[in-house]
């Protein structure tokens, strides 16, 4: 079974660039303190490097 990630987003995406939000979106974040649950890609792992800033990753 492959491993999972819960991802929160912590900080506003208020005032980031359109691709921050377009990657927030992509990962199902829409609102802070909004938790879900993804597969640990390679796909996925470079979508929370460019949004580290906000969010929080639990293995």
């Amino acid at each position: 079974m492959a491993k999972q990630l819960e991802i929160t987003l912590k900080k506003s995406m208020i005032g980031s660039p359109e691709k921050i939000k377009a990657t927030l979106t992509g990962l199902g974040l829409t609102r802070t303190n909004k938790t879900v649950v993804r597969q640990d890609t390679p796909e996925v792992r470079g979508m929370l490097r460019k949004v580290q800033h906000l969010v929080e990753v639990k293995e």
